[in-house]
């Protein structure tokens, strides 16, 4: 296990995530206030499978002193090609450090396994966090209706 520290009360773990998490990253995805409104349907019928866990670097992070395990937030690392999948922080905790926490951690697996950048297709409410965490703007995905029906910012991390 990985453990950092964030101003949320507790030390703040971060592990791998396994099958039972599954359902509750799928609730902590669906239910993104950054993904209400016209955002919404992006995410209405999106699912975190157990399948998608096991077949992907996907971490966690939890308040250690939490009894319940509750998930504060997640990512997913794709290895090839080298991208930044998903990465989303529990409502009730932005802006306490754990998204800044991840990306670290993901930074460090990417270096782990030989990466030297990791792209990322960006929710467009999410650009300027992904900016102050480092990550360069490269380009712009085009819309792809009726999935995503706006243009996103990419982005990409350079992994010293």
């Amino acid at each position: 296990m990985q453990s950092s520290s964030a101003s949320v009360g507790g030390e703040i773990v971060i592990r791998r995530a396994v099958a039972r998490d599954a359902k509750r990253l799928t609730r902590l995805v669906r239910g993104s206030r950054a993904y209400e409104g016209p955002y919404a349907a992006m995410v209405s019928d999106y699912r975190v499978g157990p399948d998608y866990i096991e077949s992907h670097q996907v971490f966690v992070a939890v308040d250690a002193e939490d009894a319940t395990d509750r998930v504060l937030g997640f990512y997913a690392l794709l290895l090839a090609p080298a991208e930044l999948d998903l990465l989303f922080v529990q409502d009730g905790t932005q802006g306490r450090g754990i998204g800044r926490l991840l990306v670290d951690h993901m930074k460090r697996r990417a270096r782990a396994a030989g990466l030297d950048r990791v792209r990322v297709v960006s929710h467009p409410p999410a650009e300027g966090f992904y900016r102050a965490v480092g990550a360069l703007p490269t380009g712009t995905a085009r819309a792809n209706p009726p999935a995503v029906a706006w243009d996103r910012p990419v982005l990409e991390f350079l992994i010293p």
